[in-house]
């Protein structure tokens, strides 16, 4: 009898014997121990511990379909024919309960499972987010970059593919971990709710006692006395088993990126700490839009997407800007020395804008003041502006963060930047401040515990010029609880101005009026030191020759090339170290420098400023406002 033969020599097999030998070849796996197929761990085969048992995939959960990794049918020779699950079998199944893949989510560390490139030819896109599994819970860097993928490709779903399959080794623990996530950000429901929803949709559920209490941490929930975490299954298999279930094949998982530091007495807060979570590129770039649309900015320069800071900021205070004050009608309160931050709160999270205009998430709450009139329960794209400051409280030394609200541009989507001043100041009130306050009150004895949130949030106050006087003799020396450089002076019928506001007025005491240079150091033989300000977008040296006193023994050499705030010595002619600005990348404008020298040269003391203050307010425009004002009790 002639057989063919192959390439390689070998006999190519008719139908009928193809099967035989198919059929052999399973009962043959069938007949041998199943634990001989899940730990030879001498190949890089072999099935993950507890794999073959675990049961396939679990019940939807908004379009999320939690499941075990699919094994690529290089490992069919390791799997009994009913227990093989590659995406052979995933579209099976998926098809037959009335769903069609579009996404496909894999938290696991490894890439040796299944190649990706059928799932592209199949229009399937995969998002790889790897986790570590065994040691420690999905980092919140991690846990944002899940909630954005599944965010954005919900309302984008078209042609019935609709089905997202979420995956790590069996689809228990990190998978429920970040579908929880998502269920939090999305609906207005509690933990112990989400948790629960998830262990029906996938039994037992999350069963690891590090991620569920990881869970409550996270979103400041006090856990039920009588929770009681599922055992582990017995799919699972012996202890010594779960301490391979890990996956690594030497892909980074990205570095822990935590917000919550108010329990830590410990550590010593500074206005330099990074707060936040890290979060998608490409959702960053969205935000931005975001906001210079909100602001009526342009997109920036030569058609870049927007990237520069867009907050108002004021102006230093000299001779003929003061004047402003007799112009229009003013308002007062004092220059905290924090770090300036605007914030953008999303349905999904309350997000920090730092000054490189970069957004990090921390987890807030913010209901809104009618719950009744919206269908979500928290503000969904309001934008603020303020400062983050350290208060040390007076009894017990103890420190906190503030988030100081001075203004609002944005409410839930519409852009109020054009109305007065002291409107959106009442605004703020009422619909951020207030529904916090009630919520609070309301919880008291429920499971959100507000007292674990990273910070505080007030509405910083502003009042008549009338008391600028005890504002700066009693107020800042003795009342206030973190550091203040000055005054600002608000024009109380202003719109919202983005970037320089030429009539939003700054003034520093004297020793405090700063510039922000770019350090470095020459070449030459004598070290010389040269500053950076900025003009249209690039480096401008300073002409001359400066020198920066760097006091108490400190090295200049060790802060080249950093963004460091400076005031000067009017006797010594030199500039005084102040502080490194770590949340600045950019020295100041050298328009800005200038004003602030206008300032220095204008001198304006304190005895000055208020003997011109003393002046202003018995002005008939304000003696008259001032009259039917109801804010004009300084308490």
């Amino acid at each position: 009898m002639i057989v063919a033969m192959d390439l390689n020599g070998s006999p190519i097999l008719q139908p009928k014997e193809e099967r035989r030998r198919r059929l052999k070849r399973d009962r043959d796996h069938e007949s041998q121990p199943r634990e001989h197929h899940v730990f030879d761990k001498s190949s890089k085969l072999a099935l993950p511990p507890g794999w073959l048992d675990c049961p396939a995939f679990g019940e939807e959960i908004c379009y999320m379909v939690p499941s075990k990794v699919p094994l690529s049918e290089a490992y069919n020779d390791r799997i009994p024919p009913g227990g093989r699950y590659s995406f052979k079998q995933v579209h099976h199944h998926q098809r037959v309960l009335g769903r069609t893949l579009g996404l496909v989510i894999d938290l696991t560390n490894t890439k040796r499972y299944y190649p990706t490139q059928d799932l592209n030819k199949d229009g399937i896109k995969h998002v790889k987010i790897p986790c570590k599994g065994r040691d420690s819970v999905p980092d919140n860097s991690s846990v944002n970059h899940f909630v954005y993928e599944v965010s954005k490709f919900i309302p984008c779903r078209q042609n019935h593919k609709y089905g997202i399959l979420v995956h790590c080794t069996h689809g228990h623990n990190r998978t429920g971990y970040m579908i929880v996530h998502f269920l939090m950000r999305t609906r207005s429901i509690s933990l112990t709710e989400a948790i629960g929803v998830f262990a029906q949709a996938r039994p037992p559920g999350i069963y690891k006692k590090d991620y569920i209490d990881a869970l409550y941490a996270f979103y400041h929930e006090r856990k039920p006395q009588m929770s009681i975490c599922p055992p582990t299954p017995q799919w699972k298999g012996s202890s010594s088993d779960l301490d391979n279930d890990n996956d690594d094949d030497g892909v980074p998982a990205s570095p822990l990126c935590g917000t919550h530091d108010s329990d830590s007495n410990s550590v010593m807060m500074t206005n330099d700490d990074v707060l936040g979570d890290e979060i998608p590129w490409e959702q960053q770039d969205a935000f931005r839009k975001f906001c210079y649309q909100s602001l009526k900015l342009g997109v920036g320069a030569r058609g870049n997407s927007a990237s520069q800071f867009p907050g108002s900021h004021p102006v230093s205070l000299n001779s003929d800007n003061l004047q402003l004050l007799r112009q229009q009608y003013y308002y007062a309160t004092w220059k905290a020395d924090g770090t300036r931050y605007m914030m953008l709160i999303t349905i999904d999270g309350c997000y920090l804008i730092d000054r490189n205009f970069n957004f990090r998430r921390a987890h807030m709450r913010f209901p809104l003041a009618d719950q009744k009139s919206h269908h979500h329960h928290n503000h969904h794209y309001t934008l603020l502006d303020g400062e983050m400051v350290i208060d040390t409280l007076p009894d017990s030394h103890k420190q906190e963060r503030r988030y100081l609200i001075y203004d609002m541009m944005v409410v839930n989507n519409v852009s109020v930047i054009e109305r007065p001043f002291h409107e959106r100041w009442m605004m703020l009130e009422k619909q951020v401040i207030v529904p916090r306050r009630n919520e609070r009150v309301k919880l008291r004895d429920s499971c959100y515990r507000y007292e674990l949130e990273p910070f505080r949030v007030r509405r910083k106050d502003f009042w008549l010029l009338t008391t600028v006087n005890k504002l700066l003799k009693e107020f800042i020396p003795r009342k206030l609880s973190h550091d203040a450089d000055g005054l600002i002076f608000q024009g109380w019928d202003d719109p919202y101005v983005p970037r320089t506001h030429q009539g939003l007025l700054k003034w520093k005491y004297a020793k405090m009026n700063s510039v922000d240079f770019l350090f470095q150091i020459g070449d030459d033989d004598d070290r010389h030191h040269l500053l950076f300000l900025y003009e249209r977008g690039k480096k401008k040296l300073m002409e001359g020759n400066y020198k920066v006193e760097f006091k108490g023994g400190l090295d200049p050499s060790s802060y080249a090339g950093k963004i460091i705030e400076c005031c000067l010595d009017f006797e010594k002619q030199k500039w005084e170290f102040m502080r490194v600005r770590t949340d600045k990348s950019t020295p100041n404008d050298f328009n800005t420098y200038k004003k602030v020298m206008r300032s220095i040269k204008d001198n304006i003391t304190e005895d000055f400023l208020l003997d011109e203050i003393k002046q202003i307010i018995n002005l008939p425009m304000y003696h008259h406002r001032i009259q039917i004002d109801k804010k004009a009790n300084f308490a």
